[in-house]
């Protein structure tokens, strides 16, 4: 039986409800959010989901760097757990985590002189070719060093000295620019405007390779407590040349410091040298022919530089191994740039000269008085002869010297006629005083007749003195000279180095003393020597019969000579061979304008004149006469 439901009461019922769902949807309506109020909360949680989702790209964008480091370490230490993995690459690396991976490759800057090979891991030059030299016996540009064997660093203390990073251990992105003069190499972190970076500047025509280091917004990263950021830089000088003994004994360090002269490691040491003296300008690694130096705009602070030089005595194919640890200031501002240059290429003195730094003088031009020779005529020779052969070169150089000389050889060859003629009276006082005559007195009578006939002894000597800041300033230059290198002449193939047209090997002290061949062109100026040597002995017979072991000596010295020259540049045994082929000629040119009759009837002359003592010679009488009464006393 189902029940009854009273209609009235179910139609007053569903009117209630009607009603207040009208007032609630009426109370709903005017207490409710405007369309302006809408439209803001509409904004809002369309922002917020923005947000949420550059934060989810940025999470998400940490997670794929930190997975390619994790990647990237297990490679290198599988036995390490992927989460032991990601602790220690975090916690090590911090902001320069990302860093860690990337592709090595090298871009390239290049000008029609020099190809350079930029490393983007590690952002430094790792590699550069010289395309207007060679290596001897190879056709290729000249690779002045490759990435396997140079190295050039920053290290970075961050986050308050409890991390020290190297930026070689790094991987750089790179950006070249439109004109293909200039490259970006830029070190990121996890911050997007947090980031160090190299830019490269090369100009046509031009070996110097501008480099400015740039640290942006790096203050809250590396350390509060450093104001200088150390570089490292090192370079294995490979063999360029025909023989690598002469390499090692060229190849060095030079550095110019702030208000000093520019100076140098010696090239036989193995030695480190603190710069702490002064401030640092430049610091070169120099080659026997060919150098990389670091030049900064402002200097290198001299807390922390050094250099070291490491020989590789035994080594076949490195000369040497160069290392340099520079101090460049770090002031923590947002964005601040330090600059510097480097040279790469050849010690050629104007070239070098040109930039105004001092770098010309690693090249050896002799001693400061010496120099001006080299600098003033045979630099300049060089340069305006250089598309003649460089032996002919020589030649003229040769010449001219000679002719600049003409008026000492003729005094040199006129004392040696005068002591000549005078022979006669020379030996009749010898003969007069007598074997056991006094060594002062027959001194004394041997002056006295000397000033009597006009002539002094030492004549000869002098103009020969005069001769040795040239011979001393073309042995320190030719050598080292760009001019010679690789230039052929006769039977010598490379002017720059000793000749070889007999090769015998190793003997136990001879290859010690001369070497393992025979120099032909020193074997000529050894020959030509001796032969200038016997004339001016046969010139001047008294003095050799009066000291004996001056004669021995006189013979003796251009042996010494032989074994020095076997082993040094061809083209300096080619002058001095030259040199003494001129004197022969202008001795017989002299000999037939200068007759010993005249020049005997010159002394005659001189004898009947009455002899005029000067204050000097006055002094060395009385000398002389004091020293043999108190030898006469003993």
């Amino acid at each position: 039986m189902q029940p009854k439901f009273n209609n009235k009461v179910d139609k007053k019922s569903l009117i209630g409800l009607g009603l207040i769902a009208a007032i609630l949807g009426v109370w709903i309506y005017l207490s409710g959010p405007s369309k302006e109020q809408i439209a803001k909360t509409k904004r809002l949680r369309d922002s917020v989901a923005l947000a949420q989702k550059k934060a989810e790209a940025i999470e998400q964008a940490k997670i794929l760097a930190q997975k390619a480091v994790i990647d990237s370490v297990k490679s290198a230490s599988p036995q390490l757990s992927d989460s032991l993995l990601t602790a220690r690459t975090l916690e090590t690396y911090k902001d320069f985590a990302p860093a860690l991976t990337g592709e090595e490759k090298l871009v390239v800057l290049e000008n029609n002189l020099i190809k350079v090979y930029v490393n983007t891991k590690g952002g430094h030059v790792a590699k550069v070719e010289l395309k207007k030299y060679n290596r001897y016996g190879k056709k290729e540009p000249l690779i002045l060093f490759d990435k396997d064997s140079a190295s050039f660093a920053l290290s970075l203390s961050a986050y308050d000295k409890s991390r020290m990073f190297r930026t070689d251990s790094f991987y750089f992105t790179s950006q070249a620019a439109a004109s293909g003069q200039s490259l970006s190499m830029k070190l990121n972190t996890t911050k997007a405007d947090s980031y160090l970076e190299y830019v490269y500047t090369l100009k046509p025509d031009d070996y110097m390779v501008k480099c400015d280091i740039r640290f942006v917004n790096l203050q809250s990263i590396l350390s509060s407590n450093e104001d200088q950021i150390l570089v490292n830089w090192t370079m294995q000088m490979p063999g360029q040349e025909k023989h690598i003994i002469k390499e090692k004994e060229a190849a060095t360090i030079y550095y110019k410091q702030v208000a000093e002269d520019v100076d140098y490691i010696n090239p036989m040491k193995d030695e480190k040298l603190e710069l702490n003296e002064a401030d640092v300008s430049w610091i070169s690694f120099k080659q026997q022919y060919f150098n990389a130096t670091v030049i900064a705009d402002k200097p290198f602070s001299k807390f922390g530089s050094s250099a070291k030089l490491n020989l590789r005595p035994n080594s076949s194919t490195i000369v040497k191994v160069p290392v340099c640890e520079l101090s460049i200031p770090y002031t923590h501002s947002a964005n601040e740039t330090f600059g510097m240059r480097f040279y790469f290429g050849p010690n050629h003195y104007n070239t070098l000269k040109a930039y105004n730094t001092d770098l010309e003088k690693i090249i050896p031009t002799g001693w400061s008085v010496f120099s001006y020779l080299n600098k003033w005529l045979v630099i300049p020779l060089f340069s305006w002869l250089s598309n003649l052969n460089m032996g002919i070169v020589i030649l003229i150089l040769t010449i001219i010297v000679k002719i600049i000389l003409l008026p000492i050889a003729y005094k040199t060859y006129m004392s040696g006629a005068r002591m000549r003629v005078l022979k006669p009276e020379t030996d009749a006082l010898a003969a007069k005083l007598g074997a056991n005559a006094d060594p002062m007195k027959k001194q004394q009578d041997q002056m006295a007749l000397y000033r009597k006939a006009g002539v002094n002894p030492l004549s000869g000597c002098i103009p020969l003195l005069l001769q040795f800041p040239i011979l001393i300033a073309l042995f320190a230059f030719i050598p080292a000279a760009i001019e010679l290198r690789q230039h052929s002449f006769l039977w010598c193939d490379d002017l720059s180095t000793y000749d070889s047209v007999v090769t015998f090997g190793e003997l136990p002290i001879i290859s010690w003393a001369y070497g393992d061949h025979v120099s032909l062109f020193a074997l000529l100026m050894f020959v030509s020597t001796i032969i200038y040597t016997y004339m001016n002995s046969n010139m001047m017979p008294q003095q050799n019969n009066q000291m004996p072991g001056m004669k021995f000596m006189m013979y003796f010295m251009p042996v010494i000579f032989l074994a020095v020259m076997n082993k040094y540049a061809a083209g300096l045994s080619w002058y001095y061979f030259l040199a003494n082929m001129f004197t022969f000629s202008q001795n017989w040119i002299i000999k037939k304008f200068v007759s010993d009759a005249k020049v005997r009837a010159e002394i005659d002359a001189n004898m009947k004149k009455p002899v005029k003592t000067s204050t000097f010679q006055k002094r060395l009488e009385d000398m002389a006469k004091q020293r043999q009464q108190q030898v006469r006393k003993k």
